[in-house]
Parts: structure tokens; C-alpha cells; sequence
């Protein structure tokens, strides 16, 4: 039901907290993962749409969560059309988790970002990061391609939002894999929201 990422953040949580309130030594430090992520929560997210020039004009406002989506099913994020070679732009503060080339995604990109979001960057031409990165909205981290599954489709960047934390309000009983939606956001809600503020 969630991702590869949001399944090995949340199991390294649960096992940090296990493991420090079953060694009463460390028992005291229990609250202390708990306190970092309530902190987590706390922080503003200011976003920028994560292709240089781009519009809300630039992607399909009904992509998220389109049906049929090939071997995914559904299209679990946006794909944000552009020249190929355009820098792709870190949406948000935040530190990038990893780097990747290969799979569905090609060159790819995450970054963990405030209020626990995880931030997808896909079928990219080049990466311009690295794991552990601190990077602030505004930040290039690679360039718009076709990597991946997209190899012959017009270059875009796929981006998605997904969070380990679900938010049950999202959960659609009658949308194919609507339960997967408390653990995906729709980018085009904040980005939107970003352009109308500005």
C-alpha cells in the first residue's frame, strides 16, 4: 500500500523506538524520535514548481491518479512537460534521500522534505545531486528527459508526494487502488495553492 521509501522510513522508526525502550539504559530517549517528528510536522513548507519556467499550464490537471497507468496501474503524480535539458528544481527545503538511475523512474531523485514528505523527481536527462544534500525550493538537482519507462515519450519530469504518515481523509473508496491515496498527495494541490499565493 505505500512505497519502497515511506516503508523503510517507517521501519526504521518503529525499530528505533523498540530498540530504545526495550534497553533500559536508553528507555529515557524514547520520546526523543517521537519529539523530532512532531518537529518534523511544525515546519512550513513553502514549494516552487519544480521545472525552471514552468506553469500550472505546463502538466494535466487530471494526470494524478489517472486510470489506466501501465504496470503501476495508476499515475501516482504529475508529469510536468518541458524541453529537455531544463533544470529540474527542488520543490522545497529538505535533504536528498537518494539518487538513482535505472527502474520505471530512469535517472531519479527524492528528497525528504518538511511535514515528512518525500519528494519524487523522475525520468530525469542528468542528475545534479547527492545523497545527503541539504537543499532549499529553488535548488537544481538535475534536468528534465525521458529516462525510464518514458524512453520515446516528449521529455518531462514525473512528480510525486508521498508520505509514510496517512492521511485518512484521502483514503477513496471508489477510485482504483483508492486506499494508496492516504499515502500519496497530489502535487497539483500545493503547487497550485504556491502560484495562486505568490
Amino acid at each position: 500500500m505505500i512505497t519502497n521509501t515511506t516503508r523503510q522510513f517507517l521501519t526504521v522508526l518503529i525499530s528505533s523506538i523498540t530498540i530504545l525502550w526495550f534497553n533500559k539504559r536508553y528507555r529515557r530517549f524514547v520520546l526523543v524520535p517521537v519529539i523530532i517528528i512532531v518537529i518534523g510536522f511544525l515546519l512550513p513548507q513553502k514549494m516552487v514548481i519544480p521545472v525552471r519556467g514552468a506553469t500550472t499550464a505546463d502538466w494535466d490537471v487530471n494526470s494524478f491518479w489517472a486510470y489506466p497507468w501501465g504496470s503501476s496501474i495508476t499515475h501516482k503524480g504529475i508529469d510536468i512537460f518541458n524541453q529537455r535539458g531544463t533544470d529540474v528544481l527542488s520543490s522545497t527545503y529538505g535533504i536528498v534521500v537518494y539518487t538513482h538511475e535505472g527502474g520505471k523512474g530512469g535517472k531519479s531523485v527524492m528528497v525528504l522534505g518538511p511535514k515528512w514528505r518525500f519528494h519524487y523527481y523522475a525520468h530525469l536527462d542528468e542528475i545534479d545531486a547527492f545523497p545527503l544534500q541539504p537543499v532549499k525550493a529553488g535548488t537544481v538537482i538535475g534536468t528534465v528527459g525521458d529516462t525510464g519507462n518514458a524512453v520515446g515519450k516528449p521529455p518531462h519530469l514525473h512528480y510525486a508526494i508521498t508520505t509514510p504518515f496517512p492521511y485518512f481523509n484521502l483514503r477513496d473508496t471508489t477510485a482504483v487502488q483508492g486506499n494508496r491515496k492516504m499515502f500519496h498527495l497530489n502535487p497539483d494541490t500545493w503547487l497550485r495553492a504556491e502560484e495562486l499565493s505568490d
